[in-house]
């Protein structure tokens, strides 16, 4: 007979719970643990725990974390209203999988959409979402609009994008990394890695808004960005898939031949390419990227960030998924994979790009109108005080870089104005906003030291 679990070690592991309403994985738990017990003892229990519905697990392997019901339950009030398909769908995903039919790659769903004769959104969705999303960037370049609200973006697509992959970071504990470079306390390295790749992928996308499009540069440097670091073979980062792929607790089994899968994804591309709604487009390479999972992995996310892509082109409100239920979105990809029904996505995507919309147009409006001076030398800008502060240049060594830069690079009549930007800018950057000039931690803190010795009149050599 099996040993009977002191409930006073099943209480110790629900209050290790409780201290993370946002879920915690095992590993998390066994250090918070007093006295320390093998894993299988611990896997065991929490087993218990979940069986007699103590605990919620979510997620697997790793990435599994545990949660109060309770906790559940505070993350559902986040109601999200579906269509009748939409609840249908979601229904059938959720039966057991061995009650779900096995489902193919179905290539004619690709090659049934005709862009701008088919249309996964209807004309009024188009409209709703053209009204929801304001655009106000007028004739301004491609990406004016997210690179006014970049540090805001950077945090909040980079966490709902890792979190809904199951990524235990919380907000703060996101914005601390990207902000400061500081890696949260008992959360697995991996973690930090995916939060980072996703705000190089954004860097990446705004940075390059009027280069990014649909095709191959675009799409398969954004997934090396995203994937950095992150698979058993580095070779597959940017490349497409050459082996077979299963996706967990799916009945869905994805094309397994590369030439096909390569001839797949350039005709996605192309047809996204010629899509000439901007929220067509969006909603179309989210559905299709992640149907033909053209990578060893991280398709998800790619095809989360690729749906930014008209949005950043077009000077639109991005779609960062803001309080997107994980498990509502894992059940409208399944929809996607197992029954090629869009319904429950475009639930999602709309109610998700509502939310997202409102967030940055009040974070827009709060921040006024850009200087079209500092918008229209915003790459001089970056490099110019990237290169002082990479260079860990003092007072006087910057002055003479930065004339000589001007000297070469900045029109006469212009010179005096950008130097004093420039001079407000250095003088104005700090730990909070050194990351929009794409300055690393460990470079700022070597700057700021010169810096502040030699504005304190400092007689010590620092210039070598």
């Amino acid at each position: 007979m099996a040993k009977r679990i002191p409930e006073e070690a099943l209480q110790v592991i629900e209050a290790a719970a409780r201290r993370h309403p946002e879920g915690v994985t095992a590993k998390q738990i066994s250090r918070n643990l007093k006295e320390a017990i093998p894993l299988r003892t611990l896997q065991y229990r929490l087993k218990y725990l979940v069986d007699n519905k103590r605990l919620v697990k979510e997620g697997e392997g790793r990435w599994a974390k545990y949660l109060l019901p309770q906790s559940i339950e505070a993350l559902a009030e986040v109601s999200m209203p579906l269509s009748k398909i939409g609840a249908e769908i979601q229904n059938y995903v959720r039966k057991p999988v061995t009650a779900r039919k096995p489902a193919g790659f179905n290539r004619e769903f690709l090659e049934s959409y005709r862009p701008n004769v088919s249309f996964y959104l209807s004309p009024r969705e188009h409209e709703h979402l053209r009204e929801v999303g304001k655009p106000t960037a007028g004739d301004q370049p491609a990406g004016t609009y997210a690179k006014q609200i970049l540090n805001r973006l950077l945090i909040d697509l980079s966490w709902n994008s890792s979190r809904l992959e199951g990524n235990t970071y919380s907000l703060l504990d996101t914005k601390r990394l990207i902000d400061f470079g500081q890696e949260a306390e008992g959360k697995e390295r991996l973690e930090a890695q995916m939060i980072l790749n996703h705000k190089e992928a954004i860097e990446f996308l705004v940075s390059a808004a009027e280069d990014i499009g649909f095709n191959r540069y675009t799409v398969l440097n954004l997934h090396a960005l995203l994937a950095n670091n992150l698979l058993a073979d580095s070779t597959a980062v940017g490349r497409l898939r050459h082996i077979p792929v299963g996706i967990e607790k799916s009945a869905f089994h994805p094309l397994e031949v590369p030439q096909l899968i390569e001839e797949c994804f350039d005709q996605i591309l192309a047809t996204a390419a010629a899509i000439k709604n901007l929220f067509e487009q969006s909603f179309f390479i989210m559905v299709q990227l992640s149907y033909l999972q053209p990578f060893d992995d991280v398709n998800k996310r790619v095809s989360r960030l690729a749906a930014n892509i008209p949005l950043i082109k077009g000077n639109l409100p991005p779609l960062s998924f803001t309080e997107v239920p994980r498990s509502i979105y894992t059940d409208a990809m399944l929809g996607v994979y197992e029954l090629n029904k869009i319904d429950l996505l475009k639930d999602l995507f709309i109610w998700a790009y509502e939310r997202s919309a409102a967030r940055y147009v009040a974070v827009r409006q709060s921040l006024g109108e850009p200087d079209p001076f500092r918008l229209r030398y915003r790459v001089e800008l970056r490099e110019i005080i990237g290169e002082v502060v990479r260079g860990c240049m003092s007072r006087k060594r910057a002055d003479a870089h930065i004339t000589a830069w001007v000297q070469q690079k900045i029109e006469p009549t212009e010179r005096d104005q950008f130097r004093d930007v420039v001079e407000s800018e250095l003088l104005g950057l700090h730990e909070g906003n050194f990351a929009r000039y794409q300055i690393r931690p460990s470079e700022f803190n070597a700057w700021q030291q010169t810096w502040i010795a030699t504005s304190a009149g400092t007689t010590q050599p620092i210039d070598q």
